[in-house]
């Protein structure tokens, strides 16, 4: 105010020299002018909206002018004394706290709201001891009033799960399986047995062969069922549809670990949509990108391509999270600085993947990607001696 005050009353001592340097006709003209113009704005504000400056600056500049002239200034005797008034009652006013109990802050509203719609069988006494465990003290009665403001029913009316709640109870020990098809260049046909979690959305190849018969379609369900007994993930239920390839013994396999097999109903591709859907995703971003030259280089096109998948790739059923990390909680970047940006390629190249790094080296900033192909050349050396070595041997 004090800064405003002394701005405005600078400006108003230029005008005030420069007036009197003009002649008096011209200031004569310009005072009726004025005049005029303030008589056509009080025609349409009844009452004009003054800063505290604007107060200061209008009564020290009344104290220049004659008394015959303050009719015509718009300040009322009454606006000065209702002025004055408002100034001592400023001044004698002292803060106090508004009537009534105190408010409850926002954040301990949004977790009484939070905890009610997690856990339906919950009442008021029961969020309030979860808050107490946490350190928040709240009453009772508080807690039940906010929940009646936002329309949260008790805990009898809004017992039991949603249709999103139950079916992801479902999915928690729910697998599916489905073969691929895929020509290679040579029109020879290999057929891959893919598996994949509901829940986590993981992705498993199984195996790659050109005839899948029945003792390799066995063997491939035991691998599979090891390695989800050294994961300790029990499988409920296992979703198949009703191609010849699953024989009685595939069946078998699960069911001697408690897995109940269900087949899906002819000419139904709906009711394996999960499965049906991640193959139709590996076509698209990668076998029908590709040209395969025989079983092995599937192998490693589909053990590259599932690794980005599992550990990378976004799920809008996982919140934009990768299989591997839906759980985790990622650190939020409100200014990403462009320069920290990388890029990984897969599969040659094919598929990108992109991070943002906190600080990077000198040869790793210029050549992001020769140390990965070096490696890669590496590891291909070593097998292709290992399996050199064993053949000889």
């Amino acid at each position: 105010m004090a800064l405003s005050f002394l701005y405005r009353a600078f400006c108003r001592v230029l005008q005030l020299i420069r007036l009197t340097c003009r002649a008096d006709t011209d200031l004569a003209i310009e005072v009726v002018m004025l005049r005029h113009e303030v008589t056509v704005l009080r025609r349409q504000v009844n009452r004009p909206a003054l800063e505290p400056a604007d107060r200061a600056l209008l009564a020290g500049l009344a104290r220049l002018l004659h008394h015959r002239h303050l009719e015509e200034f718009f300040v009322r005797p009454v606006t000065l004394l209702r002025w004055h008034r408002d100034l001592v009652a400023r001044r004698w006013t002292h803060p106090h706290r508004c009537p009534g109990r105190p408010s409850v802050p926002s954040g301990t509203v949004s977790l009484v709201r939070k905890l009610a719609k997690e856990n339906p069988a919950w009442g008021y006494r029961r969020i309030q001891g979860e808050l107490a465990t946490m350190g928040i003290a709240i009453a009772a009665s508080r807690v039940w009033a906010i929940l009646k403001r936002h329309h949260i029913e008790p805990s009898p009316r809004r017992s039991g799960p949603t249709w999103a709640e139950f079916l992801s109870s479902q999915a928690k020990g729910l697998l599916a399986c489905d073969f691929v098809h895929v020509d290679t260049v040579a029109l020879r046909r290999l057929y891959v047995l893919v598996f994949i979690h509901h829940d986590s959305r993981h992705v498993r190849v199984a195996g790659v062969t050109a005839n899948p018969v029945a003792g390799w379609v066995t063997q491939r369900a035991r691998n599979l069922s090891m390695s989800l007994a050294d994961e300790a993930r029990a499988v409920k239920f296992l979703v198949r549809d009703r191609d010849t390839e699953y024989t009685a013994s595939f069946d078998a396999v699960f069911a001697a670990e408690g897995t109940r097999i269900i087949k899906t109903p002819v000419r139904a591709p709906r009711a394996n949509a999960v499965c049906k859907r991640v193959i139709g995703t590996i076509r698209r971003e990668c076998l029908d990108r590709t040209l395969i030259l025989g079983r092995r280089h599937l192998e490693a096109v589909l053990a590259e391509y599932v690794a980005h998948y599992n550990s990378h790739r976004p799920h809008r059923s996982l919140n934009q999270h990768s299989p591997s990390a839906s759980g985790a909680t990622l650190v939020r970047i409100s200014e990403p600085d462009p320069t920290k940006l990388r890029r990984i390629d897969r599969l040659g190249g094919l598929i990108h993947e992109y991070r943002m790094v906190a600080r990077t080296g000198r040869m790793g900033s210029r050549h992001p990607q020769a140390s990965r192909r070096a490696c890669d050349v590496l590891t291909m050396l070593a097998i292709d001696a290992t399996t050199r070595f064993g053949a000889s041997h």
